[in-house]
């Protein structure tokens, strides 16, 4: 289960079975998703899997998630995604009312993000081979000219920046699959961000990095930047945006909020002359107005994150080696 959760284990997956049986330049990358280059267009492409349970969380449902996750892959690259491919594999036994409400919720997510589900396939498995519902998604979008969007690019003098508060998603899953009380309603912050974006680009087309801290969390997101552009990243623990009750659920179960998952926010590598202008775009913007500046690219310790605590200490913030909350997507 760790091999699936975004952290080392992940990674070593990848970079030693998958990425050297399949080759390819445009796979090097390791993106969020894949820049190519088809009749003279620039198209962002990418593709996943959603096995999340339950189905419906408060906030969210797999159908929003297989829209919102992949939309938000092809966004870190700087499209507007246009056209997503939808498979479901459904569980025999499953309800049929499930299997509708399930798609109703992943229609409803495509009008709002604005993307078209153009084709699709449905393969049905054997009771006890599934979990009643699994959906892959595949979009493509444009890339705006003059937009160069990929981990590579992080510089030292970067200014850092998060979208908004992180861990709700990973908890307000965990909250309702444990049958958790944390004294306190917990919502996903799923959530398309196209739109957030393209505010950021109407700003500056030259963002260098965007990533939306999914399996792994913050500190997953930050190490995949820093190890491909072989940089230092340094991190001030408490300007990073926790609500409390995230903080007090991670405190309760011995959890770190910076791997905790999210799904409706994004992490910014800004050149540091475009990072107030960035900012406040960020905030003019709902899914950005608790934008926040948590760090900076540096010369020293490539290849690392290091996080500045609040006693004005450090600590190394390193991948996680398999998941601290299994199945939040």
């Amino acid at each position: 289960m760790g091999h699936g959760g975004g952290g080392m284990l992940s990674a070593e997956l990848v970079e030693h079975i998958f990425a050297p049986a399949f080759g390819g330049r445009v796979l090097a990358d390791l993106a969020d998703s894949a820049t190519v280059t088809l009749g003279g267009a620039r198209l962002a492409f990418s593709t996943d899997s959603y096995v999340v349970r339950p189905l419906f969380f408060p906030g969210g449902s797999i159908g929003d998630l297989a829209v919102n996750g992949t939309v938000n892959d092809l966004a870190m690259s700087g499209a507007r995604a246009a056209y997503l491919s939808c498979g479901f594999i459904l569980e025999e036994g499953v309800e049929m009312s499930q299997v509708a409400r399930v798609a109703e919720a992943l229609g409803a997510a495509a009008r709002a993000a604005g993307v078209e589900i153009a084709t699709g396939d449905t393969k049905v498995v054997e009771a006890g081979h599934g979990d009643g519902v699994y959906i892959n998604t595949a979009g493509i979008g444009l890339i705006p000219d003059g937009v160069d969007i990929r981990p590579q690019r992080a510089e030292p003098g970067d200014v850092i920046i998060v979208s908004g508060p992180i861990g709700v998603h990973g908890v307000a899953v965990m909250s309702v699959r444990e049958g958790l009380e944390f004294g306190v309603a917990i919502e996903s912050d799923c959530a398309a961000l196209g739109g957030l974006v393209e505010a950021m680009l109407a700003v500056t087309p030259d963002l260098h990095v965007l990533r939306d801290p999914t399996r792994g969390g913050l500190a997953a997101a930050l190490n995949e930047i820093a190890r491909a552009a072989s940089v230092g990243v340094l991190l001030q623990e408490r300007a990073v945006p926790i609500p409390s009750e995230v903080a007090n659920a991670c405190a309760i179960l011995g959890l770190d909020p910076l791997y905790v998952a999210n799904e409706g926010k994004l992490v910014a590598f800004v050149p540091r002359a475009d990072a107030d202008a960035v900012l406040a775009a960020m905030h003019a913007h709902p899914l950005g107005a608790h934008a926040a500046v948590i760090g900076e690219c540096v010369d020293s310790h490539p290849g690392m994150v290091v996080a500045r605590t609040g006693l004005g200490g450090t600590r190394v913030v390193d991948l996680p080696i398999g998941e601290q909350l299994p199945r939040i997507c």
